[in-house]
Parts: C-alpha cells; structure tokens; sequence
C-alpha cells in the first residue's frame, strides 16, 4: 500500500487565538515589516528562536555565535549593519513588554520558545514611536500563541542533546514549557586549542504563562508570566555562568469604539558569570573574576488610546515609562586561587515619554506622521573597588546624575499602483540610552580589557528608506533602499596596547579600550526578500547588503573610515521546500560575509555558508517524526579570533531526531 494512504488524515486545525492588544496601526504599511508565522517557527533547522530570526534580511546578533554557545552577554540584537556592540540597538518586544537585559541590554534567547509564539514581525527602520526608545534599528515583536489543546515535543541530538517542550492551552489560557540540555562542542578549532579546551555544555528551561478574563463586553484582562534559567560553560575552567529570570505583566484591552491599552510589567535579572585566563600553551587556566551576582529589574507601563475619528483617518496617542536598576558585584585580582579585591559598579535609569501618530488613508495612498518626546535621567551611578583584606576603598567614584529630553519622529507614505504593485518611503530620526554596563562595568575578554564611561551620550540616530512591493498570486517580491546616521555611537574604542597599566582597568596584557561616544556611524543598503508558492512547493530568499564606514576623531581618530566590529556587507538566507498540512520537507541555505572581529579591522573573519534541513511526517492520527540539521556540511564558522590567533567557531554540523504530538 503507498505509504500516502497509509497515514490516517490530519485532525482539525485548532483554533488559535493571539490576544494582541490592539489591532496592527495603518501606519505599518508606510514601513519595512517582515513576518514569520507558525509555519515557520516550528518547521526550522534549529530549535532556537536567534537562530530562526537570523533568516530575516539584516538581523544579526553581536556575534556569529547563537544562544547555544555564546556568552549570554554577546547575545545583543540588532538590525541594518548597526552592530558593534553587545547591546541590543533593535527594541525585542514579547506581548507589548520590553525584553531586554535591565543592566546590559542584551537579550536571554533561551527564555522563548518559539513554538509558543503565533508570529513574530520585525518592524526595520528607526522612530518607532510607540514602543519607546531604544528601537533604532527597529522593532522585533513576539505574539504569544493561544489555542485550545496540548501539544509536545521530544528530540535527541548530537553530543548527547536533548530538547523537550510541552503546550497546554486553552479559549482563555496557556501554559508552555521547554527544557533543554547538550554536552556541547569545544568552541576551539582543533588547530588552535590545547589541552585546557573542553566542551562547552549548557542546562536550560523555561515556563511560560498567559490567562485573559473579559472584564467587560468589550474589555479584557490579560495576564502574563515568564520564568527561565540557563546554566552553561564556555569551554574552559573556570568559565560557567547562570542566568535567572522572571517576568509579569497586566494588560487591559478596550475594543469598543474606542480602542485602547494599558499595560504594566516587571522584570528580574540576575547573572552570575566566572572569567578565566589561560597561559600561552594553553595547558593551565585560573580564574580571574568572578560575577558573583549581576542583578537587573525593570518597572514600566504604557498607555495607548485610539479614539473613533473616521474610516480613512488613525488616530494614536499615549504615554509610557520604564525604570531600571542594575549593578555588578565582582570580585577579581586573583592570587593563588582567592580573589583579593571586590567590586561594585552600577546606578540607574529611567525613561517617561508621551507620543503621537496620526495615518491618512484614502484610495491607493497612506500618510502617516507620528512623533515622541521623552525625558530621560541616569541616577545613582558608581564603581566603587576594595581590598578584601582590609576593606580599604582603593576606589570610590559616585558620578553625578543626569538628565535630558529627546525627541522621536517618524513619516512615512504608501502609494498603492494597482496589480499587486506599491511604493513606498518613510523618514525618522530616534535615540538610544546608553545601558547601565555601558556606563558603569569596566569588563576583561581574554587578554584584553574594557574601560568603562559614566559620561556616555545617548546615540542619535537619522535615517531615510524607500521601498517597492510586488505581490501577485503566490508570488511576492520587496526591495528597499536605505541610509542611516547614527551619531555619537557607542564604541569599544581601542586606546592602548599592553602589557601596561592603564586607567580604570589595571594591568593589562593585550588591548586596552574604553567605551566612548564616536562622531558617527553612517550606512547605506539595499535589503531584497522574495517568495514563491505553488501548490505544496514554495521557495523563500532574503538577502541584505551594506556600507558601513565610521566617522572618528579625536582619541578614535584611527577608527576613521573604518567599518564597525562584527557587521558584515552581505547576508543571503534562502529556504525552499516542500509542505502540506503536517508534512513537511525543507533545505535552509544562510550566508554570511566577511567581518570584523575587533574596531581596527585587524582580525578578520572569513565568510561562511551554512546548510541546514527539517522534515516532518505524521507517523498516526496524533504523532509526527521530525528531523532536523543544522550547518550539514560540517563549515567552519569563525566566530571570533584572539589577540594570541586562537579562533573559536559556532555551531558544527548538528543533527536531531525526534517526535511531537498533537491533540
């Protein structure tokens, strides 16, 4: 019997509810918006939500390094080849609540699973009004999934990996869950490692919540809680870390004639991570410090009222605030195996702003305006360092506070030519606050060091795109065009070479830099997405390219024409396969250009093309057998190269069997 009639047919489709809290604003369709739905987030090469957002045209994480193996503080995001820093310049949103690290800004990808998520949109382009500041190369928003039912998943992989997740939900609630574990991979490449260099394994899991309660006819409560932890090592002694953390919020929807939100959240950070040094064969490694607890917290709230003005015309207006508190307890100068002196560096942070966005819609043209003003304030920053022997302060620096308004806009019109085909253009200009690690934590990667700034200015960005779409019957095609300045960019600039001592930091043995604001950052691209369906057959592409240059002076003069650290001019993600309801087969082709590993462009990192696969067959009424690879044909993907040439590389080939159950 063909094994086609053999499989028993697909049961229902559930019913999905996404209990966003307002519908998509008009003005979205003036803008770069890329979408991945369901489909896509769980019918993907790899199970890790960085990984899957790595497909869109542009987005890329500080590091080629994934969640798998890279530091949690390397794990910033970001959009348009405006990298160069750990800290996220792109705003991730879950359910209308910021999720980035309250201290460091970058993000604990572990935390989601994807297969808990409805769809994911990532907004391109500076000015988000609504989402406040911080999205200066967008805005990357998480829909949390609800539908009735349960499903699961279990999957064995290579290195002695295991993934399990778990779904239960219902019309007015949902609970999900995810555990995961790996022996890991040696980060190393064999020609460059020594007999100090292990694998670097990680133990991970998260919990997910969701209740909504109609309060009203036309108002709901929504509930939601987050809750994960993330244990892992970097493939040396003396090098593991832990990261916790919890969330919750309340929302209120009003979708009665006059449609509005109010939301509020907290957030609870806290990573304790060891750092190691190892002598030049590689044989010997100690400890140099240790994170004993890096604590984050965040309070915030927004407010967004869309009142009945008429069919053509959007009106939004609203307000919303975000405090955070953070700081570093550390304790470094080693000798003989105990630390000598401790640590103190941290302040806190806030951010309250009111905005505007009004969108004209009539016949084939959309106008859109919208614009912000916040006040921002930097509060109780300090480093303070002392000998653990007697308690002497060797150094106490209380920075003054400070404070100021900046303001948001963003424009943008659609005009619609008929047959499937629109242009567009939009303008905006926004701002970024430095983070509070930014400002106040000095830091050391191998041998080289990093010197704090309390006098950090937040970034400005300035940026204009133009767009065409085409879409017609299962074809679809959009080009954009875009320039960006970012000005007073925040930059790990090198000011020194070791072994010396320099100041704020010590001894040094390799480089020595300091996180300064350099005059600019200016890029220009053209990012390219097309797709393709017919009948079960489909085909996706994205593809970016950019000129990135920095313009420096002054201290960071040799930085001058330079391109920024870790930002590639070429990325291509090309996916085609075949799907039809739970059947499933797909080949992910990814490549990514040569970059740079450090500001002076000295360490350059070779391009890489990965491929990846996934399928899926229903194997009964309720059970599907998955498959899945990651970097099949085994490329050597450079992640970064040291002072001393070692090179460490991302995830080797990977592959994964596994089953996943439907009700």
């Amino acid at each position: 019997m063909p094994l086609a009639h053999a499989v028993p047919p697909d049961p229902p489709a559930p019913i999905v509810i996404t209990a966003k809290a307002l519908p998509d604003p008009a003005a979205e369709r003036a803008f770069d918006v890329a979408r991945i739905d369901r489909k896509q987030l769980t019918d993907a090469p790899s199970q890790r939500l960085d990984a899957i957002l790595g497909q869109v045209a542009g987005l890329q994480l500080f590091r080629r390094s994934d969640s798998t193996s890279g530091h949690p503080t390397s794990q910033g995001v970001t959009l348009r080849a405006l990298g160069g820093t750990a800290s996220s310049r792109a705003l991730l949103m879950l359910d209308g609540v910021p999720q980035s690290d309250p201290f460091g800004g970058w993000v604990n990808w572990p935390a989601y699973d994807p297969a808990s998520l409805a769809e994911v949109r990532v907004i391109r382009g500076g000015g988000s009004v609504t989402d406040g500041p911080g999205a200066l190369a967008g805005v990357i928003e998480m829909t949390t999934l609800q539908q009735a039912g349960f499903d699961g998943a279990l999957e064995a992989g290579s290195r002695n990996s295991v993934n399990a997740r778990a779904y239960v939900g219902g019309h007015r609630f949902m609970i999900s869950g995810q555990a995961a574990r790996s022996d890991g991979f040696i980060p190393l490449t064999s020609a460059t490692r020594g007999r100090v260099d292990r694998e670097a394994p990680y133990r991970e899991a998260s919990v997910r919540a969701r209740w909504v309660a109609p309060l009203a006819s036309d108002i709901e409560l929504q509930a939601s809680g987050l809750g994960f932890v993330d244990v892992r090592e970097r493939g040396v002694p003396f090098t593991g870390n832990r990261t916790r953390g919890a969330d919750a919020s309340l929302r209120l929807v009003g979708s009665g004639r006059w449609q509005w939100s109010a939301t509020t959240y907290a957030q609870w950070r806290n990573l304790r991570s060891s750092f190691a040094s190892v002598n030049d064969a590689r044989t010997t490694a100690q400890r140099v410090s240790l994170q004993d607890s890096v604590p984050g917290r965040a309070l915030g709230g927004s407010v967004e009222v869309r009142p009945p003005v008429g069919e053509e015309v959007q009106v939004r207006f609203g307000a919303d605030a975000r405090f955070a508190t953070g700081g570093s307890r550390e304790l470094y100068s080693y000798v003989d195996g105990q630390p000598t002196r401790r640590r103190l560096a941290g302040g806190d942070s806030q951010t309250e702003g009111v905005f505007a966005e009004a969108t004209l819609t009539t016949g084939a043209l959309t106008l859109t305006a919208a614009g912000r003003l916040d006040h921002w304030k930097i509060s109780d920053g300090h480093l303070i360092e002392r000998l653990l022997a007697t308690g002497v302060a060797t150094r106490d620096e209380q920075d003054r506070n400070r404070n100021g308004w900046r303001p948001t806009a963003r424009g943008g019109a659609l005009v619609d030519l008929g047959s499937g085909l629109s242009l567009r253009s939009s303008a905006y200009f926004g701002w970024r606050l430095p983070t509070l690690n930014e400002l106040f934590r000095p830091f050391r990667v191998g041998a080289d060091a990093t010197a704090a700034n309390p006098l950090l200015d937040p970034e400005r960005l300035r940026g204009i795109e133009a767009g065409a779409q085409y879409r017609r019957g299962g074809f679809g095609v959009s080009v954009t065009a875009f320039a960006n300045r970012l000005s007073d960019a925040i930059a790990n600039v090198t000011l020194g070479h070791g072994p010396g001592t320099f100041p704020g930091v010590g001894f040094v043995a390799g480089d020595y830099k300091q996180r300064q604001n350099i005059d600019r950052l200016t890029v220009r691209g053209i990012e390219l997405s097309a797709d393709a369906r017919s009948g079960p057959w489909f085909v996706r592409a994205d593809s970016s390219y950019s000129v990135a240059r920095v313009g420096a002076s002054g201290p960071a003069a040799a930085l001058d024409g330079l391109r920024p650290a870790q930002t590639p001019r070429l990325t291509i993600s090309t996916s085609f396969g075949w799907s039809s309801g739970r059947r499933s087969a797909s080949v992910l082709i990814e490549h990514v250009g040569a970059q740079y590993d450090d500001d002076l462009n000295r360490r350059r990192l070779p391009p890489a093309t990965t491929v990846g696969a996934f399928v899926a067959w229903p194997i009964g009424r309720r059970f599907d057998l998955t498959a899945r690879g990651e970097n099949l044909l085994g490329a050597r993907v450079v992640a970064s190269i040291g002072d001393d040439a070692t090179v460490e590389r991302a995830t080797p080939r990977t592959l994964w069997l596994g089953v996943r159950m439907h009700q």
